[in-house]
């Protein structure tokens, strides 16, 4: 079986994403109203960015939260995705186990630490064989798709479509940019971010593991990237 890349695409971003924050800023301490700030703000990029990034800095978040991102994505296990779905303030829509029924053998991630073992990646293979006649056994009993998926793995490859604000991409950011952060969804968020960065550069420096933007590690088992809160 083909191994298969992930795959990240950046598929709806604002073309006016700093004049909205910018607007946002300015509304919070200007006597003007919103709509002449949006209408008459100036178009000195870094003077806009001087002020985002004051304001950002002193953790007045919400003016972010009005830029809403939206990714389609490819070839993620489900063990990724049901770690993706823990995070607040995001929307999905998944490839469903249920309705979608998976033919043959199905696509898995296998994750790099079993393929670096030659004699346990042939067993995670022969078990993921078995597991695929198993489903297709069900199936072909008229056992409902919905019922036949119990067996699948979480290695299973998934897609979907997700949104978010840019407060939470810089969350999510923050805590699965972290080496600690399991490797496939630590790659996955660093796509995402990357695809954002392209669009608008100045966002580098808030996409980056939280040790980066706190200066010290607040981890119970610190990767020693950081020294830790205490020293």
């Amino acid at each position: 079986m083909a191994k298969k890349e992930m795959e990240v695409k950046l598929i709806s971003i604002p073309e006016n994403l700093l004049d909205v924050v910018y607007t946002a800023c300015r509304t919070c301490y200007s006597a003007d109203g919103a709509v002449e700030i949006y209408e008459n703000h100036t178009n000195d990029k870094d003077k806009m960015l001087s002020l985002i990034k004051k304001v950002i800095s002193s953790g007045h978040y919400s003016t972010i939260e009005h830029i809403q991102l939206t990714f389609a994505i490819n070839n993620v296990s489900r063990a990724a995705t049901h770690q993706l779905v823990r995070h607040r303030h995001m929307s999905f829509s998944q490839k469903s186990q249920r309705y979608v029924r998976e033919k043959g053998e199905f696509d898995f991630i296998v994750p790099p630490a079993i393929e670096a073992n030659k004699e346990l990646y042939e067993k995670f293979k022969n078990h993921m064989e078995q597991t695929a006649n198993l489903y297709q056994e069900f199936l072909q009993s008229g056992i409902k798709g919905e019922d036949a998926r119990s067996i699948l793995p979480n290695a299973t490859v998934s897609s979907l479509v997700t949104s978010l604000n840019l407060r939470e991409l810089i969350h999510l950011a923050n805590l699965r940019l972290c080496t600690r952060a399991q490797l496939e969804i630590r790659m996955l968020v660093k796509k995402m971010c990357a695809l954002v960065e392209e669009k608008e550069p100045w966002l580098a420096e808030h996409l980056v593991p939280k040790c980066e933007r706190l200066g010290y590690c607040d981890e119970d088992n610190s990767c020693g990237r950081m020294k830790t809160k205490n020293g």
